[in-house]
Order: structure tokens, then sequence, then C-alpha cells
């Protein structure tokens, strides 16, 4: 009934951090599109959340995972899809700006980049605005939570003790 998103790159990841620079010691966010967006690149775990603010529509043509699960690319699916994301009660967001890896941060709450790299929030983004998998109707259904929490680097997440206190706890009972 309660989908807990975990400090998860939602809207995509696109950024240099240092989980980054040990996967593509040699790309820097520039150039990772160019690995990501093809058929080898979709089997790279990182690569079906790569969203490159500058290259959209090679994040739209290439990119096979996020762009059909946020709505942002036409699939068959669509329909059921929505329909069966409408049936959680409760969608708990949970992400800060301390995280190091979710880049940027607000992702994790589906915020993202434009192309000038200015953090879009969630209620402006298209696939919102567009309530392409229903992310608008159960946000005015009144079941979307978002938790902030600062100095939580990402691998400590699942471990933090105010973690899940502040953002966890409660969904559970």
């Amino acid at each position: 009934h309660t989908f807990i998103a975990l400090s998860s790159p939602l809207a995509g990841q696109y950024g240099d951090t240092d989980y980054m620079m040990k996967a593509f010691p040699d790309s820097l966010k520039e150039y990772v599109y160019l690995l990501c967006y093809n058929k080898m690149g979709q089997d790279i775990s990182v690569c079906d959340y790569w969203n490159d603010p500058h290259h959209r529509a090679d994040y739209l043509s290439g990119n096979t995972f996020l762009p059909l699960l946020n709505g942002e690319k036409p699939h068959m699916f669509m329909k059921e899809w929505r329909e069966n994301f409408l049936r959680i009660k409760k969608l708990v967001m949970i992400g800060g700006p301390d995280d190091g890896v979710i880049t940027p941060w607000q992702s994790s709450h589906y915020g993202f980049y434009n192309a000038s790299e200015y953090v879009v929030e969630m209620k402006n983004q298209e696939f919102y605005k567009n309530d392409t998998f229903g992310l608008k109707t159960l946000d005015a259904r009144g079941d979307v939570s978002v938790c902030v929490q600062s100095g939580v680097e990402h691998t400590h997440w699942h471990s933090n003790i105010t973690v899940f206190t502040n953002c966890i706890e409660k969904w559970l009972i």
C-alpha cells in the first residue's frame, strides 16, 4: 500500500559525483550520454537513470527505462502502468542535500535539472503537469509525502535511525 523511495533517482541522474567518477573515470557528465543512450549502454544500471538535460532528444530515444516509467515517452503499457501506480495508497519520497550520489538530490523528490542546470521542482515537471503516470493525481489525493533529511550520505540512508524515525516509521504502522 505504501511505496517508500529512499534516496532514489526518480527523475534521473546527471552529475559528476564520486560514484560516477568511479564508474566512468575518463568521462565527465557532458559525455556520459554517448555511452548511455545506446543498446550497450542500456545494460549498465546507471544508464537506465541517466537523464542528460542537454541531450533531451537522445534521452527520449535512447533510454529504454526511465522515460517509459515516468511517462515521458509514449508506449503501449502507459495506461496500465498509470492505473497500477494509482493503486498506491501513499508515496513517500526521501532524500536530502548531502546525499553525494543522487544528482541533483531533488531527483529523489521528482525534481530535476532543466537545460540551464537549474532544478525544476516536481510540480513544474512536464510529467507532473501532464499527469502522465498519475503523480499529479496521487498528489491531489494527498497521498504524496516528501521528507528532506540533511546530513545523510547516500550509503547511510538505510541505516540512519533519524531517517527511520523522521521519514519511515509512521508509514509502517
